[in-house]
C-alpha cells in the first residue's frame, strides 16, 4: 500500500478525430486488412487497407498538383532573372543597364584588383616581420652594449 495515495496510473490518452486525408505520402498497410476511417464523425470500413483515396503516382502528382515548377525566375527593380546552372541570369541580354561585354570587363578588373590587394599583403605581412626582427637585434645589441659598458666601468 503507498504511503501518500494510490499508485500511478496515466491518464488514457483520448482517441484521434480524424485520420489524414493527404495522398501525398505513401502508406504501407499489409493487405487483408480492413481499417476503420472516420472522417469528421463519420465511421466507415474501407476495404482496400488504408485511408483515404488511393495513391496517386509521382507523374500524376506533378501534373495534378503543379508539383513540377520549372526554371525559378524573379523580378528585381524591373530586371527579370532566371536561375541556371547555379547562377542567376539575366532572360534579357542587358544585366542592369550593363551589357555583357562591360560585365565581364569588369570581372576581369575586380579579379585583377583582388589579386594586387592579395599581393600588397603579403609585402607588408613580410616587411612586418623584417621590422620585428631588426627590433629584436637592435634590443639586443643595446643589452649586449650595456653589458659591455659595465664591465668598462668595473676596471677603471
Amino acid at each position: 500500500m503507498p504511503l501518500f495515495g494510490s499508485t500511478f496510473s496515466p491518464k488514457k490518452t483520448p482517441p484521434r478525430k480524424s485520420a489524414s486525408l493527404s495522398n501525398l505520402h505513401n502508406v504501407s498497410v499489409s493487405s487483408g486488412l480492413d481499417l476503420v476511417c472516420s472522417v469528421t464523425g463519420a465511421s466507415s470500413v474501407v476495404s482496400y487497407g488504408k485511408c483515404g483515396p488511393p495513391e496517386l503516382d509521382r507523374s500524376t502528382r506533378e501534373v495534378e498538383l503543379g508539383l513540377d515548377y520549372g526554371t525559378p525566375t524573379m523580378n528585381l527593380a524591373g530586371q527579370s532573372l532566371k536561375f541556371e546552372n547555379g547562377q542567376w541570369i539575366a532572360e534579357t541580354g542587358i544585366s542592369g543597364g550593363v551589357d555583357r561585354r562591360e560585365a565581364q570587363r569588369l570581372r576581369r578588373r575586380n579579379q585583377q584588383l583582388e589579386e594586387e590587394n592579395n599581393l600588397l599583403r603579403l609585402k607588408v605581412d613580410i616587411l612586418l616581420d623584417m621590422l620585428s626582427e631588426t627590433t629584436a637585434e637592435s634590443h639586443l645589441m643595446e643589452k649586449e652594449l650595456d653589458e659591455l659598458k659595465s664591465v668598462s666601468r668595473r676596471r677603471k
